[in-house]
């Protein structure tokens, strides 16, 4: 509890700091706002009888969450090279505070990032289903669940590549996976073994579920095997959160033991190498 409650403010004053850096709140505001003309753009245009503006909200909103994870991944790099986790390890109950405020400060800022594209979208782009208690309901539950599934996988990912080259590096696989998953085109258009690559990763069924959530029924037409596949989704990310959440303590216990004023002081001084 005492953990919970450190962790919970450092959360807060992060979240509240990121809204109040200037850069950083144009982040928050510029990209969802990009998407938005994006989708505004695509409006227009049909796959079958359906505007593909409206196919790709939904599924934007699905891909924006999976993308914590490269978030986490980012912010758990920095603040081992700036030794934010050394000084956490030193602290009692400091490693768990840690980490529950970083996972405030993602998460926080991710449903801000959402909520700028989602009103928006909602009033620019027609076909979506946006009226009903059902189906915020909805889309809350796939956001939790998208979070339980995606934001331990950030912690994985941000022990494994250990270097924000790396980390620059990772994101473009990621966009490649996004691409074949049914974001921007609907994936029963891609050939057969795309289709499988992009079902194995969490992006499709995230977009699939907020399809579901957001779109009028007579939108399944277009998803394969006419099927929203509800059972599907939810046992796919389930899998994908039980796999994260297994992972997750062993690699920050195992990342922060081996954490050292010694090697935050070798990678300062291979920057400043790399720099020179």
């Amino acid at each position: 509890m005492t953990a919970l409650r450190l962790g919970w403010r450092r959360g807060v004053i992060l979240l509240r700091q990121s809204f109040s850096n200037g850069s950083e709140l144009f982040s928050h505001v510029f990209w969802p706002l990009l998407m938005v003309g994006a989708v505004v753009f695509l409006r227009d245009r049909e796959f079958g009888a359906f505007s593909l503006g409206a196919l790709a909200v939904p599924s934007i909103l699905g891909m924006n969450a999976a993308f914590g994870m490269v978030s986490l991944s980012q912010q758990l790099t920095a603040d081992r090279e700036d030794g934010t986790l050394l000084r956490a390890k030193a602290t009692p109950h400091g490693v768990p505070a840690y980490l529950v405020g970083t996972l405030i400060l993602v998460g926080g800022g991710l449903l801000a990032d959402l909520a700028v594209f989602l009103v928006p979208a909602a009033l620019l782009v027609p076909g979506l289903v946006t009226g009903g208690a059902g189906t915020w309901l909805a889309v809350a539950g796939l956001l939790a669940l998208a979070l339980a599934a995606t934001l331990p996988l950030g912690i994985v990912l941000g022990a494994v590549f250990g270097s924000p080259r790396a980390q620059g590096l990772l994101t473009l696989p990621i966009l490649g996976v996004v691409a074949i998953s049914g974001i921007f085109y609907p994936i029963a258009a891609l050939p057969g073994w795309l289709q499988a690559v992009g079902q194995a990763f969490p992006f499709y069924w995230l977009g699939l579920g907020m399809r579901a959530a957001l779109l009028p029924d007579a939108a399944v037409s277009v998803e394969l095997g006419d099927s929203w596949r509800h059972l599907e989704t939810v046992g796919v990310l389930s899998l994908w959160a039980v796999a994260g959440l297994l992972l997750a303590p062993l690699v920050l216990r195992r990342m922060a033991r081996r954490e050292s004023g010694s090697r935050m002081s070798a990678r300062r001084e291979r920057a400043l190498q790399r720099v020179g």
